[in-house]
């Protein structure tokens, strides 16, 4: 079996042990005599995957008991109407703090249904980095402050959870959550969309403080209600099971990993590791303001341009996957979510380090 070194963006690459485990339950989880594809939700057998999953998410991540864990669909971008759908609770604007091209989709989508103010924005210089909390011009009546935790585009992220005082803080933190500990208690509500460090594409996990919910916008889909959804158990309509199921076991698979601890050290690593041979040569540059930088997703580019198509040749050869920057930025991007192994991004730096050598 020949499997490559996978630096795609989202869908992204999954634990091997995972994998594994899949393949050897695919037609018979459990002694059940069927797979989870073939389960009725309903059926005690689903149910108890679906109770460990969300106990195993509230360990990991630390969850406190007042708060939801909700597992839906409609990915990230359908979140984008659903929260203010949920949050406004009467107020009429909310909060955004702008660090690249997702915030500003997130930004669009709810101006359909409030004022956005945007408190603070980069994109004048490209969004190479957080602009400076202090800098922020918050409103003390919004409804809640909206954040993207770590840009996949750009390659930025935050590297503290934000203080937004008494409005609730809200982040999209689909392609970094769970690669390092962060404090839960500080958001009203978290979002991610599976497919970069969780499990495959089409479950959307939603952690959200109970007083937030119960007040949504008249005429919104019971779908869409996250009070619902909760009182539901996620089920008010078949949700994702396979992708539920398969996110059940990165969540174990991050407990017999160490933990959030653990996992952050090591994402630590092979971003250094990265970092530090893209900044020690002048043949590749990373634009990002060096305390802001993603531990997720590194973009770069060449010095010459023109050799971007050859680079992507020869690294697929090398069975290096996915390395195309996003069409918006061009250059390259490495993403290394938890899945990756610091091998694999030796095995790029190894790669770019031959390049270089011999086309610079």
């Amino acid at each position: 079996m020949k499997r490559v070194v996978n630096f795609s963006a989202g869908p992204a690459t999954l634990p091997f042990e995972v994998l594994q485990q899949v393949q050897a339950e695919l037609l018979d989880w459990q002694g059940s005599g069927m797979s989870v594809m073939e389960m009725s939700h309903r059926d005690k057998e689903f149910m108890s995957i679906a109770q460990a999953a969300e106990a195993d998410l509230r360990e990991v991540a630390g969850i406190p008991a007042n708060y939801k864990v909700l597992f839906l669909q409609g990915g990230a971008t359908g979140q984008f109407s659903f929260i203010p759908m949920n949050l406004l609770r009467g107020k009429q604007s909310v909060d955004f703090v702008l660090t690249g091209d997702w915030g500003k989709k997130a930004a669009k989508e709810a101006a359909r249904y409030a004022k956005v103010n945007v408190a603070a924005s980069s994109e004048a210089d490209k969004f190479t980095h957080i602009p400076d909390r202090a800098g922020w011009k918050l409103d003390p009546n919004a409804a809640y402050v909206h954040v993207t935790s770590n840009e996949t585009i750009h390659g930025v992220e935050f590297a503290a959870d934000p203080d937004t005082g008494a409005v609730p803080l809200v982040a999209d933190m689909s392609s970094n959550i769970l690669s390092k500990p962060f404090d839960v208690s500080k958001y009203g509500l978290i979002y991610a969309g599976a497919q970069k460090n969780i499990g495959p594409a089409g479950v959307t996990i939603v952690i959200v403080r109970d007083d937030l919910i119960g007040q949504t916008l008249p005429n919104t889909p019971g779908i869409f209600d996250y009070k619902q959804m909760a009182d539901n158990e996620s089920m008010l309509n078949t949700p994702p099971c396979f992708a539920w199921y398969v996110s059940g076991l990165v969540f174990k698979w991050i407990k017999a990993n160490g933990g959030l601890k653990a996992i952050g050290e090591r994402n630590a690593k092979k971003a250094e590791l990265l970092y530090g041979y893209i900044d020690a040569q002048d043949f590749y540059k990373n634009p990002v303001a060096k305390a802001d930088r993603s531990r997720m997703n590194v973009p770069f580019v060449l010095a010459n341009a023109e050799l971007d198509a050859d680079f992507l040749k020869g690294a697929k050869a090398a069975g290096l996957n996915g390395l195309k920057g996003h069409r918006s930025v061009g250059g390259m991007r490495a993403s290394i979510y938890n899945a990756m192994t610091l091998e694999g991004v030796q095995q790029l730096v190894d790669y770019m380090k031959e390049f270089a050598r011999t086309r610079g």
